[in-house]
């Protein structure tokens, strides 16, 4: 199973976080260069986060703790046939 782990910060909303960590992944292997065997479920993983997440709504979340001077994470996974996260607040 397939997890990777976001960390937003107040220049990077968990949106854009997603988007950089996702192109370089997709640049990494579109380079040719060695990737790990389980590069492909992440970023097919990533790939669906993108697209059914409500990030206005995790924005809003996140943005609370980020100005508190927090450290946020989201853990992304599969559970099962939907993409599902979990936020840590440090």
């Amino acid at each position: 199973m397939a997890s990777i782990e976001l960390v937003p910060t107040l220049e990077h909303c968990i949106e854009s976080t997603a988007r950089k960590v996702y192109n370089g992944l997709v640049s990494r292997c579109l380079s040719g260069s060695p990737v790990p065997s389980d590069m492909d479920e992440t970023i097919t993983l990533l790939s669906s986060f993108l697209t059914t997440t409500d990030f206005k709504r995790l924005r809003r979340e996140s943005e609370l703790y980020l100005l508190q001077g927090k450290k946020v994470t989201f853990t992304v996974f599969n559970a099962g046939d939907e993409i599902k996260y979990m936020m840590k607040v440090t």
